[in-house]
């Protein structure tokens, strides 16, 4: 099947990806420009993984005020190497970042950082409250795990629904991210401070 110029096009505005891999993509999907993209979200993702143990040391500071210098962030992201930490992508997506936490307020970078007493206690309001609704007792650990995963979405970075676009978590947005630069990238630390609140 002929591929055209246009599909290309087309296929590289929606992914991001290189002039020859949309090619091969639709080449090896007789054209269907949804399977492409399909195609290439699973190797740039599959590449992204390939990449999340280098190091990264290079990258940027975010700073981020918000409604007239009532909110404030802090976010460091690092990347592999100085080239792409001054790409505009990178700044971009560490501005994005900064949005999300001005706006969403997550306290912790990940689920693997919610300290035990705070996972614990949570488990255990989550336990009385299906008790008190008279849930039965077969389904009450169900609902812990679906009360801990919207415990999650709240509070954890990685976990929330990306502000800019609520179909993709952040988690997903560093992935792809991460598959576009081609290089490693780590949220390395983030603050948020809101005027008279109490530290």
């Amino acid at each position: 099947m002929e591929i055209s110029a246009q599909q290309v096009k087309e296929l590289r505005e929606a992914t991001g990806a290189g002039i020859l891999d949309c090619r091969k993509a639709l080449a090896e999907n007789n054209g269907d420009f949804d399977k492409a993209v399909a195609s290439l979200r699973e190797k740039g993702l599959a590449a992204a993984a390939k990449k999340v143990g280098r190091e990264a040391k290079e990258g940027v500071v975010e700073l981020y005020s918000h409604g007239g210098g009532r909110v404030g962030v802090m976010v460091e992201v690092n990347c592999e190497t100085d080239f792409v930490g001054r790409t505009e992508q990178f700044r971009a997506f560490a501005h994005d970042l900064a949005l999300q936490i001005a706006a969403a307020n997550p306290r912790w970078l990940d689920v693997a950082d919610v300290p035990a007493e705070v996972l614990e206690s949570e488990k255990t309001i989550a336990r009385n409250r299906a008790i008190q609704e008279g849930r039965p007792e077969k389904a009450r650990d169900k609902i812990v795990e679906g009360r801990l995963e919207k415990f999650y979405q709240d509070t954890c970075l990685l976990k929330q629904p990306f502000v800019k676009d609520e179909a993709l978590t952040v988690g997903d947005l560093l992935k792809h991210t991460i598959a576009t630069v081609g290089e490693n990238i780590i949220i390395r630390r983030f603050a948020r401070w809101e005027l008279g609140e109490n530290a």
